[in-house]
């Protein structure tokens, strides 16, 4: 269900926004959005602003420690819960080809796969490059710095996201026919459909997100170790990782990503078949299950599953 709402709920904001654009009711975007006197502008276009205009601007710093405020509790889930961006992620599924055959492992996967080694040991913790997002985050904002003006803004697909509804609404109700009816949703394709990794290597939001996110400590996922099948039945299942879309692995944290990169989706939830993982306001410490150790080359590393457990129980993951 939450999979479902996922998509919902942005497209309702998406809807809500243009129902008050026709109506003729000022209430912005999640770009820029206010009512009357209040208004609130996004972190990255708001340290834009202030960095083109080499002045503090006092809604700008508003909305910078408001939004700090939202990550420090919630971590990224804007990314997971409001962002436009990945529900046009899921049109790449009309590009693939056969029938949802899950593409064949890259080079790089296929190394791991014959070292059991899934990013965690310190030798690969050495040779993790540099996060791209906190590279064009920095060249963001040093665009806005150098031309006068938040350049971003132009192409941010949340905001293109809104724009298109908007000009569709002035192309159907009054016949207000532009170019940027045709370059607006050219531009989300390009960068949402075709930059497969937009969310995890370019945009410079998930990178501010993630950056004041590693000081977030609050609903973050948490696994039962009465219920997960690793502590109380000696079995593996790894599911949680294999559905999580930044690479964390709830079971065995220092395997997979960290923490603050969490939109808490609840894909890791909705797919344990032991009902296993929460996200509480502050996560018990537990001393949890033991790291895994790695396997000889060739060796699958995964026990099988007792009989007696039933795997097919678990509500269907983000597909």
């Amino acid at each position: 269900m939450s999979q479902k709402l996922r998509i919902i709920i942005p497209l309702a904001l998406l809807g809500a926004a243009g129902v008050a654009y026709a109506a003729h009711v000022s209430a912005g975007t999640l770009s820029a959005f206010g009512w009357e006197s209040i208004s609130l502008i996004c972190p990255i276009g708001a340290l834009g602003t202030m960095l083109a205009s080499k002045m503090l601007v006092p809604r700008a710093v508003i909305s910078i420690v408001l939004a700090v405020a939202a990550i420090l509790l919630l971590g990224r889930a804007f990314c997971g819960w409001l962002c436009p961006v990945p529900v046009w992620s899921k049109l790449r599924g009309i590009f693939k080809k056969g029938d949802g055959e899950a593409a064949p492992p890259s080079g790089a996967e296929k190394r791991a796969l014959k070292t059991s080694c899934t990013g965690g040991c310190s030798s690969c913790a050495d040779r993790k490059p540099a996060d791209s997002r906190h590279i064009i985050l920095g060249g963001t904002l040093l665009s806005a710095a150098i031309f006068g003006f938040p350049v971003f803004c132009l192409v941010c697909p949340v905001g293109l996201s809104f724009a298109m509804v908007f000009l569709l609404i002035a192309l159907f109700g009054g016949g207000d026919v532009t170019w940027s009816v045709l370059i607006i949703p050219a531009l989300i394709a390009a960068e949402v459909i075709f930059f497969r990794k937009w969310c995890s290597h370019l945009c410079p939001l998930s990178s501010f997100m993630s950056l004041i996110g590693r000081a977030n400590r609050t609903f973050q996922p948490a696994v039962d170790d009465a219920k997960c099948l690793e502590t109380a039945h000696g079995a593996t299942c790894g599911r949680c990782a294999e559905v999580c879309e930044v690479g964390i692995n709830p079971r065995h944290p220092e395997l997979g990503t960290t923490f603050n990169e969490c939109t808490r989706c609840r894909a890791c939830a909705d797919v344990c078949p032991g009902h296993a993982i929460s996200f509480p306001l502050i996560a018990r410490k537990t001393a949890g299950a033991p790291a895994l150790e790695p396997t000889p080359a060739g060796a699958s590393g995964t026990p099988a599953i007792g009989s007696d457990l039933d795997l097919d129980e678990p509500s269907e993951a983000l597909s």
